[in-house]
């Protein structure tokens, strides 16, 4: 079926982006190194983040937009646009409140909290601020359509909601390297997955997922700065 062709080529464009650093990533750092920028490894790695998944996100897009029927794979009325957005806004929230119980259950296993692979991408993101870019935009887009969209939607007609949602959640998971925090990714995935379930519009679980990273990302960002304005608040009479 076309849809399912679809599907394919979009994995193989995600599979190479994945792979392309490898190769690219090398080639940024020596030009980098060659003009004498400060960081040249963060700066190579930024500016990488930054062009894969652009490019991936814009190839996959384009990929869609030829295909109709790939965005509808479920059985059901989708829910309405202004409905989509409010239970992307409510996912968030969710998932917000999901990571919190995930990590008092690392806390009480004896996981210390910080994530070094949202560490890495922040210190990314202070080098080269466009790649604040794929982090709040095109890894949302590119993984709601792998993980929800293709694994999910793919197992969902096969096996039920909670199988479905377990499995794209914990290949989610394992997809981030982290495997000390593998609790918080694979919650958040499940919870994308019964977004998307919901409903049966991707766009809802992408604008979680694009809030859950846009918050991480500006509190890693201001955290200290959010934190001092709430403690001299709280002062005033």
């Amino acid at each position: 079926m076309k849809h399912q062709k679809t599907g394919l080529y979009i994995l193989i464009v995600y599979c190479i982006m994945q792979l392309s650093g490898a190769i690219f990533a090398p080639l940024l750092l020596k030009l980098f190194v060659s003009m004498d920028v400060e960081n040249p490894r963060l700066v190579a790695s930024g500016w990488w983040v930054f062009l894969s998944f652009g490019i991936a996100t814009l190839i996959t897009l384009l990929l869609i937009r030829r295909d109709n029927s790939f965005l509808r794979p479920m059985k059901g009325k989708m829910s309405p646009i202004w409905q989509t957005i409010g239970w992307g806004f409510l996912g968030f929230l969710l998932v917000f409140f999901g990571q919190g119980i995930a990590a008092y259950i690392e806390l009480a296993l004896g996981i210390e909290p910080g994530s070094e692979n949202t560490a890495q991408f922040i210190e990314i993101a202070h080098s080269v601020p466009l790649a604040i870019f794929s982090i709040v935009i095109f890894a949302p887009i590119l993984e709601e359509l792998i993980f929800r969209r293709i694994i999910f939607g793919s197992l969902l007609p096969k096996t039920n909601f909670v199988v479905a949602a377990a499995v794209s959640a914990i290949v989610f998971a394992i997809i981030h390297f982290d495997f000390t925090h593998i609790l918080l990714y694979a919650v958040s995935g499940f919870i994308f997955a019964f977004i998307y379930y919901k409903t049966k519009r991707i766009l809802a679980s992408i604008i979680s997922h694009m809030l859950l990273n846009g918050f991480v990302v500006l509190f890693q960002f201001y955290g200290e700065a959010i934190q001092e304005f709430l403690k001299t608040y709280s002062q005033m009479p």
